[in-house]
């Protein structure tokens, strides 16, 4: 059977043709328009690599923009269970558009498994499965680093979303144990243009480093905003500014800054002893012979990843049960659950049924940003 993959954006809207039973649909909710969309736009891109097949059985994917709108991914959410039908969810890369979408896939039974770190209150994630790292094991990476440059005091310049808190929540204490002083805390939202009342707070507190909490290519302006009023600390953002967004926009200002990625970012320099080289090296070969060169994105390499993902509990849930059923959606949960221990391009992956982030502490990176280019800070 012949392999379609179809796209949707704002003004399109693509229909599933050979809808048989046999064949496993899986829907897709990306940010491909709005300020999300430097995390949603290479996630797409990966998706058009997508395997015609896995386990025998056709693949049809359905990719919606989300317009890095909440409510737009509830609305997505709902016409995937309810109008196609799906195996599976994929979505959002925005935290926000991805929670919205939970209670939508957990009603349904359907598998959800999100590009964003995606947080929500315990025993609520029986169907909801993370690609990215969680904010924990993320700033695990983020604070020893602080301590290997003996930074005492810390500066807070995050979003007011439920991407910001669950940083600043799962960091702080962190922070404590650390013996690291977090003297002042902003927030701002997605939408604002600049951040000037904040820069002059955090600047009059003058801490050692400030975390910067922002995604895409949203994370430069913060960032620009504090340098512009005289900082002149160290400045560290999270893996959701792991894209070359953060040097297009930030330009020589960023040089020096602190990123905390995945390895996928910089596969290259990872050493032989990596057990994610090989992986990593593979899905940035794929991905810039058909994206360009200096294309590779941390939100593509997570595209990637649920691809080895379903290869190995795809076929697992097929013994138990034929897409298009209950069943399949429930075998397909619990084989994610048992897949075992599998190398993704982002580090080792472990999902079980107590643990939907699945990634151990050692995963996290620090990358700092050198004439341009992001580089792995030595350990």
């Amino acid at each position: 059977m012949k392999f379609k993959l179809r796209f949707f954006s704002i003004a399109t809207a693509v229909l599933i043709s050979s809808n048989a039973i046999a064949d496993i649909n899986i829907g897709v909710s990306l940010s491909l328009t709005g300020p999300g969309s430097g995390l949603g736009i290479p996630m797409q891109n990966q998706y058009k690599l997508f395997p015609k097949t896995i386990g025998g059985e056709k693949i049809n994917l359905i990719i919606l923009d989300d317009a890095t709108d909440p409510g737009k991914g509830s609305s997505n959410a709902r016409r995937f269970v309810t109008d196609d039908k799906v195996d599976l969810i994929i979505g959002s890369c925005i935290t926000t558009v991805a929670a919205a979408m939970t209670d939508i896939a957990s009603e349904a039974g359907t598998v959800q498994l999100a590009g964003s770190p995606v947080g929500v209150p315990a025993g609520k994630d029986k169907w909801l499965f993370r690609l990215p790292q969680s904010n924990t094991v993320m700033g695990h990476a983020v604070v020893q680093h602080m301590v290997k440059l003996g930074i005492k005091t810390v500066g807070f310049l995050g979003y007011t979303d439920a991407y910001g808190e669950q940083w600043l929540k799962e960091i702080t204490p962190q922070f404590e144990k650390a013996g690291i002083k977090l003297i002042a805390t902003e927030r701002f939202a997605r939408t604002d243009s600049g951040v000037t009342p904040q820069a002059l707070k955090l600047n009059a507190a003058n801490p050692d480093a400030i975390l910067v909490v922002a995604t895409g290519s949203g994370a430069a302006m913060p960032e620009l905003g504090l340098l512009d009023r005289g900082y002149k600390g160290k400045i560290y953002q999270t893996h959701a500014a792991a894209t070359q967004d953060l040097m297009r926009v930030g330009g020589k200002a960023v040089d020096g800054t602190y990123v905390v990625s995945g390895p996928a970012v910089i596969a290259e320099q990872l050493p032989d002893s990596h057990p994610s080289k090989k992986v990593s090296i593979a899905f940035v070969q794929q991905y810039e012979k058909e994206m360009g060169p200096n294309t590779r994105n941390q939100f593509a390499g997570h595209a990637y990843d649920s691809i080895i993902a379903l290869e190995k509990a795809i076929p697992m849930a097929l013994k138990k049960a034929k897409p298009g059923t209950s069943e399949f959606r429930s075998a397909l949960r619990d084989s994610l659950e048992t897949m075992g221990r599998t190398i993704f391009s982002h580090g080792v992956m472990n999902w079980t049924a107590s643990d939907h982030w699945g990634y151990t502490l050692e995963t996290g990176v620090i990358l700092k940003v050198v004439d341009g280019q992001f580089k792995v800070e030595s350990n």
